[in-house]
């Protein structure tokens, strides 16, 4: 197990931004990982998780604690069954499901960070969400100081939600178990519309898994969502606010304020969010019409060329210059059209 002090959290992150940590381990096994999280608990040092650092804003000042990276490697693949040691490489993890011919995570190719961090956000992308096809999550229990198997049904699993991110310092997750499809090759039904009109097919009509995947990379890449260190737009966490869900009458006042600011013949994108009649939007729609274009900004900080959706380091930034322009975002669209923007990265020591 590594360690080093004074340790810069910055090249851990993909927003390359944030503080040293008091002390920073590396764990390489399960035991590792759960020694040095009982050291944690045992000494009342405070503890820090770091994945592939895909989903993480870190204050200026750092990290003053234990930061824990976990570096563990496993890919177990047993018919259609997949486990995940929890710092698996979730992208590269993906491509392997796809060369074995088998389906149900095809869509979430070219998400960064590790495959420990999926069930925490339940993951999500074109159309696809890990939930959908988590069977297990192995953790280590903070609370009963003991690890755990947790099913799928006690995941508590919503739109980027679980028990794990309601309860952050409870569970740390040491492996992830799935279970897959074996559609002869064929990628799980598309079920994401901007999906199905570039491969030209009907949603819930099934391709080829590999084309599948090419396809939503490509589309990824696109909207800089693809890492590439020559490319700033991709210094992000990728989407930086979740989707709003709003209850109906949420929903009929943020309406009139469409109407009020944009015309009466202007339809906001509108999904239905479960039985009760509440209502996802985009927050990217919601961005870009409250007037912050692609590449808004003119510091350090700025939204993506490519997708409204994305705040980006350019080189430069800061901590601080990126949630001053997160903050900038939340209060216009705000005042804009009454709705309230949250934010999908967690914050360390900071927040908006």
């Amino acid at each position: 197990m590594q360690e080093i002090h004074d340790a810069p959290l910055a090249p851990l992150t993909t927003f390359r931004l944030g503080g040293p940590a008091t002390r920073l381990v590396t764990a390489t096994t399960d035991d590792e990982v759960v020694a040095a999280v009982r050291e944690a608990d045992e000494t009342g040092t405070p503890l820090l998780v770091i994945g592939g650092g895909s989903n993480l804003v870190i204050g200026d000042k750092g990290f003053d604690g234990t930061a824990l990276r976990i570096a563990t490697r496993g890919f177990a693949l047993e018919g259609t069954r997949l486990e995940l040691a929890a710092g698996e490489v979730w992208t590269d993890a993906v491509a392997r499901t796809v060369e074995a011919g088998l389906a149900g995570i095809e869509c979430l190719a070219g998400i960064p960070g590790s495959a420990g961090a999926t069930p925490i956000q339940n993951v999500g992308a074109y159309g696809q969400e890990v939930s959908a096809t988590i069977t297990e999550v192995v953790a280590y229990d903070r609370r009963a100081g003991e690890t755990v198997t947790i099913p799928n049904a006690e995941c508590d699993f919503s739109y980027r939600h679980s028990r794990f991110k309601a309860d952050p310092d409870r569970f740390v997750v040491l492996r992830v178990r799935f279970e897959l499809e074996d559609a002869g090759g064929l990628s799980a039904p598309i079920r994401y519309a901007e999906t199905a009109r570039v491969l030209g097919v009907e949603p819930g009509d099934r391709v080829p898994a590999a084309t599948a995947r090419e396809t939503v990379l490509k589309l990824r890449a696109g909207k800089g969502m693809v890492l590439d260190p020559e490319d700033h737009d991709t210094w992000s966490a990728g989407s930086f606010f979740t989707n709003p869900i709003l209850e109906r009458e949420q929903y009929e006042e943020f309406l009139g304020r469409v109407r009020d600011r944009l015309g009466p013949d202007v339809t906001p994108p509108a999904f239905p969010a479960g039985d009760d009649g509440r209502v996802k939007t985009s927050a990217a729609w919601l961005i870009d019409k409250a007037g912050f274009t692609k590449g808004y900004g003119t510091g350090p900080a700025r939204i993506s060329t490519k997708h409204t959706l994305a705040l980006t380091n350019r080189g430069e930034a800061t901590t601080e210059d990126l949630l001053a322009l997160a903050r900038e975002v939340v209060a216009g669209v705000r005042d804009a059209f009454g709705v309230t923007l949250v934010n999908e990265p967690v914050t360390v020591g900071v927040s908006l």
